[in-house]
């Protein structure tokens, strides 16, 4: 379940990353940063709609809205690939609740422990106790991570019964 602190949070990381990867190059080529003003208000703004995509209950517009910022915020030729720090990022951690890994239908024990916040002895012990499942072709899928991040927690009675 997200909160408003995971909203927050991402819309922060989300302009800071638009900030760093597309403004300030187009600062330096401009020589001016006078031109972007009114860019950087619209990024802002659609930096909340953003969140609230990737945060939201519709996994397929999450999965889009996922898709379309990778894409631009981390181009390259090759199948996107984070390192395991990524995940630990409120970028990371809200595509991994809304698509699992965007490009890949398993991954190995490692990555899934960085997307689950784990270590992968923990991915090992939930693969074997079936909590999670295991790729065709080794590794954890990542619908089943993507499953687990999304399971409702279990709730601790504040006053336990006596």
């Amino acid at each position: 379940m997200t909160t408003t602190e995971d909203h927050v949070e991402l819309v922060a990381e989300l302009v800071r990353v638009l900030e760093t990867r597309i403004l300030d190059p187009l600062e330096i080529l401009l020589a001016s940063d006078e031109p972007l003003g009114p860019i950087r208000a619209q990024l802002r703004v659609e930096a909340e709609v953003w969140a609230a995509q990737l945060l939201g209950a519709d996994r397929e517009r999450a999965t889009l809205t996922a898709a379309r910022l990778i894409g631009v915020l981390f181009p390259s030729d090759a199948p996107f690939d984070p390192p395991a720090s990524w995940w630990r990022t409120a970028l990371g951690r809200a595509v991994a609740r809304s698509t699992g890994h965007p490009a890949a239908a398993a991954v190995p024990y490692s990555t899934a422990g960085a997307m689950l916040g784990i270590t992968r002895q923990g991915v090992h012990d939930l693969v074997k106790r079936g909590k999670l499942d295991k790729g065709p072709d080794g590794g954890v899928t990542t619908s089943s991570i993507r499953d687990r991040l999304n399971r409702p927690q279990e709730s601790i009675p504040c006053h336990p019964e006596k």
